[in-house]
């Protein structure tokens, strides 16, 4: 079918009555190179945009829970940063396989398969439930990792309390994650951004209530955050399960009527393009913390300094990051409604764009690194430290940018396996190895202390920028129809 009987298929599909969970736009195929272009970036700004509200969101849950633990004690913050320390990893692990599921639905939505939507999404229910029941487990039994960090029983204590008390609330994260795939996947991106808001709104008051005291409770500390956590999850999940079997828009895909029984097949399927993706997610955030341990016989003012560039880059990268998921969305979307070539063009002119953002967000590092520095602390030597680090992470930030530009791409197509061994490859082959090299030794280089590691980290994402770059190139001409969904008539 060519590209132009397929537009005018699902503009006709677009016109009639319940369509209205049609989020995405069909593609503009008559413009100019450049008209297209730009249609195709305005669609990522709208489905981006409120991505990204939604990761601000979740991140500031995190520094709610900091800042108001460190409040209470140094020892409550500690436990909290310990406990957040062990979960997250974890959670980006599962969260990643559960990832699957905004491609495949998109395609599906994209081909016009509308009966094929819900048994995926059931099945993504099954396998947070499943996903649960583990993270929960390895949570619980912290106590041998604990004591190999040798905490004082009083931060222990409460770094245990606090993973107790967020098992609880785990069930209803990871729900909420698997059900992002059905309204991201539909292009409702705006749905979890307000379930996001709306959980990080109540987990405030929470916070202080359990944290500090309040309303005739006992003052938990940090134990507390994670009560707070647990409880705001439940009744953001609460609300999105009632406002989606309400909600006009969503009739058609009402959970509860339409439910499934877990299925082997599918429950593979889905699992085979998830694992990759949350591994590649797992390996990514495991060696930022590698890197952390790695230098911290390099004393306090380097690891504050580090931590600092660190957190920069982390914040900054939530743009780029946002655009790679409204990117991964898209492209799926394309292939499931038969207009290849326009996904191409999405994926190639969208490295363009990311290489855009990745300079201005550079020259903005370059050029306030000291300014930054000094919004964290106000001590000189951890200043100069993280200025001189803001500094490579400016050039990292380059090389970070095309990297998950082009591998949201490729989960676009449905391609995850191949970039994993690139990841697996750049970071535990050349980032750490390197950085390790140039940091503590002699043999390249006199020992550079902790910009050694920053350097590692650029290389080695600058081969993954290009490996992935190639891949996608090579993979499109290739393959460019290889995942479509088939068409309903």
């Amino acid at each position: 079918m060519s590209e132009q009987s397929s537009l005018n298929e699902s503009s006709a599909l677009l016109r009639e009555p319940g369509e209205e969970s049609v989020a995405q736009p069909p593609p503009e195929v008559r413009g100019s190179l450049t008209q297209r272009t730009l249609a195709e970036w305005r669609n990522l700004a709208v489905l981006g945009g409120p991505i990204l509200i939604a990761q601000l969101a979740q991140m500031a849950n995190g520094v709610i829970d900091t800042v108001m633990a460190g409040n209470a004690s140094a020892t409550d913050l500690a436990g909290v940063a310990i406990g957040s320390s062990l979960w997250a990893p974890l959670f980006l692990l599962f969260m990643g396989t559960l990832n699957a599921l905004q491609p495949i639905i998109s395609g599906h939505n994209g081909a016009r398969s509308q009966h094929r939507i819900m048994p995926v999404a059931w099945q993504g229910i099954h396998v947070a439930l499943g996903c649960s029941v583990l993270m929960i487990a390895l949570l619980t039994q912290v106590r041998a990792v604990l004591d190999l960090l040798q905490l004082d029983s009083t931060t222990a204590g409460i770094t245990q309390g606090y993973l107790r008390a967020f098992a609880w609330g785990i069930p209803a994260l990871l729900l909420m994650i698997a059900i992002r795939g059905l309204t991201d996947g539909l292009g409702h991106t705006r749905v979890i951004m307000v379930f996001s808001l709306l959980q990080a709104g109540i987990n405030l008051p929470l916070n202080y209530i359990f944290i500090y005291g309040k309303l005739g409770l006992p003052a938990m500390g940090g134990v507390g955050c994670g009560w707070a956590t647990a409880i705001s999850l439940w009744l953001a999940l609460g609300a999105l399960l009632i406002y989606l079997n309400s909600s006009r828009v969503f009739r058609q895909f009402h959970y509860w009527p339409s439910r499934q029984r877990p299925n082997r097949v599918e429950i593979s399927r889905l699992l085979r393009l998830g694992i990759p993706i949350g591994v590649t997610i797992f390996v990514e955030a495991s060696m930022f913390s590698v890197v952390a341990l790695f230098l911290a016989p390099l004393g306090p003012v380097i690891v504050a300094g580090h931590q600092i560039a660190l957190n920069v880059v982390s914040v900054v990268f939530m743009v780029p990051l946002s655009l790679g998921l409204a990117l991964t969305l898209r492209i799926s979307y394309l292939i499931g409604a038969g207009t290849p070539d326009t996904a191409r063009l999405l994926a190639r002119s969208s490295l363009l764009l990311a290489l855009a953002v990745a300079l201005l967000f550079a020259s903005a590092l370059f050029l306030g690194r000291g300014s930054i520095a000094a919004l964290y602390t106000q001590d000189e030597a951890v200043r100069a430290v993280a200025r001189q680090l803001i500094l490579f992470a400016a050039l990292f930030q380059i090389a970070d940018v095309i990297q998950v530009t082009a591998i949201s791409a490729l989960r676009g197509y449905r391609d995850t396996r191949i970039p994993l061994f690139i990841m697996l490859l750049s970071f535990w082959g050349i980032c750490l190895p390197l950085g390790y090299v140039l940091t503590f030794t002699d043999w390249l280089l006199p020992a550079q202390g902790a910009p050694g590691f920053w350097v590692g980290l650029t290389v080695g994402l600058v081969c993954a920028s290009i490996l992935l770059t190639a891949r996608l190139f090579l993979y499109r001409a290739q393959q460019p129809q290889a995942h479509r969904e088939p068409v309903s008539p």
